[in-house]
């Protein structure tokens, strides 16, 4: 079996979906990463670690240290710009030509012969512009491809009840696989440790709650769920998330 995981910025893929693609390359799943951007508008650290011109090319090898820690088969980049933070903290997508990012992802499904793709949520997780971008023309991709080639789909980070840190779920999807994934566990802190750049950025709202200094170690979440985000052939659907089953803490949703 072949999973795809889509995404728009480097960290999105561990932070939110880290454990879960490391339990399916456990099980034997080509597990393939495709970032949008190579996240050239984010933050270099505090203190920085490189510079803004040297951003993106740094956090490309930041990524690129993730995927090795999940086990991934393969990690590639659509080569998008991903937008400088803008005043108040205003975020941007990276493109508007839903029709041209469309075309490339159905093509990547394609060749690549994806059996599953996963990616954000419909509400962006927290509703960044980027990640909202990559759900759509995810779903616009999946519904281009007719018969027995067209993908699963499935969204990461939806939200359920208690969730640790429900302002990192999409509200309006619902939770169909709530996974525990500690068995994974020390792998997803290895590819979030992997992403020195953001390190300040992951503790440090976090931080502010617990009204200290917290390390990057102990943000890391050891429970992860994942939508339906459209229905498919029930066999192929099963056969997936019969990989997943042991680590169910939970299945809610309709089926």
């Amino acid at each position: 079996m072949k999973v795809l995981t889509f995404f728009a910025h480097p960290d999105d893929e561990t932070v939110f979906n880290g454990g879960a693609m490391a339990l399916l390359a456990q099980a034997g799943v080509e597990v393939h990463f495709l970032s949008a951007t190579r996240g050239e508008g984010g933050e270099t650290g505090n203190p920085p670690i490189c510079t803004l011109d040297a951003l993106g090319e740094h956090r490309s090898s930041e990524l690129a240290c993730a995927v090795e820690a999940l086990s991934g088969s393969s990690l590639s980049f659509l080569g998008y710009v991903d937008p400088r933070v803008g005043p108040d903290e205003a975020l941007y997508s990276f493109t508007e030509d839903m029709d041209q990012l469309k075309a490339r992802l159905a093509d990547r499904l394609l060749d690549l012969e994806v059996d599953v793709l996963v990616t954000h949520g419909s509400n962006g997780e927290y509703g960044h512009p980027a990640h909202r971008t990559c759900h759509q023309a995810a779903q616009m991709a999946v519904n281009s491809i007719n018969g027995p080639r067209r993908p699963l789909f499935y969204t990461f980070a939806p939200f359920f009840s208690d969730h640790p840190y429900p302002r990192l779920t999409n509200q309006d999807d619902t939770a169909d696989l709530i996974l525990d994934i500690r068995p994974a566990l020390a792998q997803k802190t290895a590819a979030i440790l992997c992403h020195q750049t953001q390190h300040d950025l992951f503790v440090r709202k976090r931080s502010e709650h617990a009204g200290r200094r917290l390390a990057v170690e102990e943000v890391v979440i050891e429970v992860e769920s994942l939508h339906r985000a459209a229905s498919g052939p029930a066999e192929k659907q099963t056969a997936f998330e019969n990989l997943l089953a042991s680590h169910l803490v939970r299945e809610a949703g309709p089926g």
